[in-house]
């Protein structure tokens, strides 16, 4: 075991951690704002509505997202009307395009997420609230949402996980992150072995922090459940 070799190749790919928790967060953040959105077309009682969120969900889960990446990063280069646009000097940025290609894989299935954790609130305690008068977003502020929160957190949290792991596809569109740097010291030392499993405990590092969050929140928002 070559100890130096492993702690210089820590210290490396240790410089593409904020990278790889920026997109993750970004991704993460825009993604729930889709997903909500795509959750209250599934829950909508307009039909057309529901078929629109239910074709979007379908489309960004049965594709694999490496594809997605190629479709954003180079594909969409070649839509006149894209680079015309206001958005073109975002699009134009591997980064950007890593970020859109994320946010809208996450929230496909975020909004699953979300749609099953509404779906999870008991019925009873919702006629019940209604009973006592309380109605749209007063029933919904009070009743719907925070019981859906405690539902739906280990799910999203896990997703979240799901996303950070998902961030090392960005290297295939020249973001030195983590897997990024890894790919290039390999290049370099041909030592495969020892710099992707430094990148594994990296990942690993960054997954227990995120975990370990998600289940302290959970107890917070739970404390009955708590032993």
């Amino acid at each position: 075991m070559d100890w130096p070799f492993l702690f210089a190749t820590a210290k490396t790919l240790l410089t593409g951690v904020p990278l790889t928790l920026r997109l993750a967060a970004t991704s993460l953040c825009a993604g729930f704002v889709l997903a909500v959105g795509i959750a209250a077309l599934a829950g909508s009682r307009f039909a057309p509505a529901r078929w629109i969120a239910a074709l979007y969900v379908m489309l960004f889960q049965g594709t694999p997202l490496l594809v997605q990446i190629f479709i954003v990063y180079y594909g969409f280069g070649q839509i006149d009307f894209l680079r015309a646009s206001f958005a073109w000097p975002f699009l134009q940025q591997a980064y950007w395009c890593a970020v859109l290609a994320l946010s809208l894989n996450t929230s496909a299935y975020g909004a699953e997420i979300i749609r099953g954790a509404i779906a999870a609130v008991p019925a009873r305690e919702i006629e019940a609230a209604r009973a006592m008068g309380m109605s749209g977003l007063l029933l919904r502020r009070r009743i719907i949402w925070p019981q859906a929160l405690q539902y739906g957190l280990a799910n999203y949290g896990n997703e979240a996980i799901l996303l950070l792991k998902a961030t090392s596809l960005a290297s295939v569109i020249t973001l030195m992150d983590v897997t990024g740097l890894a790919y290039r010291l390999v290049s370099k030392t041909y030592r495969s072995e020892e710099i992707f499993t430094v990148a594994g405990l990296i990942y690993l590092a960054l997954t227990f922090v995120i975990a370990t969050g998600v289940h302290l929140l959970e107890r917070r928002l739970t404390p009955c459940r708590q032993v």
